[in-house]
């Protein structure tokens, strides 16, 4: 980030009394005023839940000047774009309107924020999370099908297995606009696609989850193991 831009974006912060008057804690969200530059991005503050693996960062752009609000979610994280804003005062409209309930449904599972069409694959009673275990290669089951995420382009976390210690996760996804089931892992924090899962109908995924999932978590348990070696 170029000076002349961060000392821009520091007195505006200075200035801008919506930060100031934060609550250090809201619905069980800590703040921290971070004030971090790294590339072209700088984090102005956040709110977190360490145990629960959440956080919100509201921060500044420089390659698209807009002021912006990422979500983490486990070692999942995406921009909301219905708060990108080109000036703190359209910021502050929105994060006055929505941050508060951004946190609450974070805090607690909200189901009116999923889709109907999520609803309609009844996916939410899936009986398959009877078969889950809360523990499985060193993964531990963060999100269950029964509490479905939504993140962005259409689609929702099914179900993730996560080891925090290595940033390092399993996650079958639906997403909404294809109608289709898909897999992703991460190892180290880099992302990996799979199309062994790819499925259209709860069944199918059923299917390969019995036949691939328990192979695949082994796999991305070697590696992890071979990686320290």
């Amino acid at each position: 980030m170029k000076d002349e831009v961060k000392e821009k974006i520091t007195a505006a912060i200075a200035a801008w009394d919506y930060m100031k008057d934060l609550p250090e804690n809201w619905q069980g969200f800590v703040l921290k005023k971070d004030m971090n530059v790294y590339g072209d991005v700088y984090d102005m503050y956040s709110y977190s839940n360490e145990a629960a693996h959440r956080k919100v960062t509201v921060y500044y752009h420089e390659e698209t000047k807009e002021y912006k609000l990422r979500v983490q979610i486990g070692l999942t994280e995406f921009c909301r774009i219905e708060f990108i804003s080109e000036t703190l005062e359209k910021l502050e409209q929105i994060l006055r309107a929505r941050f508060e309930q951004i946190l609450a449904d974070m805090a607690v599972f909200n189901i009116d924020t999923i889709s109907c069409v999520v609803r309609e694959k009844q996916i939410l009673e899936w009986n398959y999370l009877a078969k889950l275990p809360k523990t499985i290669q060193g993964f531990t089951l963060f999100i269950d099908p029964h509490e479905p995420v939504k993140v962005i382009n259409g689609s929702y976390i099914i179900f993730d297995y996560s080891d925090f210690a290595t940033s390092s996760n399993f996650i079958i996804y639906y997403n909404v606009f294809r109608d289709e089931f898909f897999g992703e892992a991460r190892i180290h924090e880099i992302p990996e696609m799979n199309y062994t899962f790819d499925s259209t109908e709860l069944v199918e995924l059923e299917e390969k989850l019995d036949a691939y999932f328990l192979p695949r978590l082994e796999e991305l348990r070697c590696r992890l193991e071979e990686s320290v070696k």
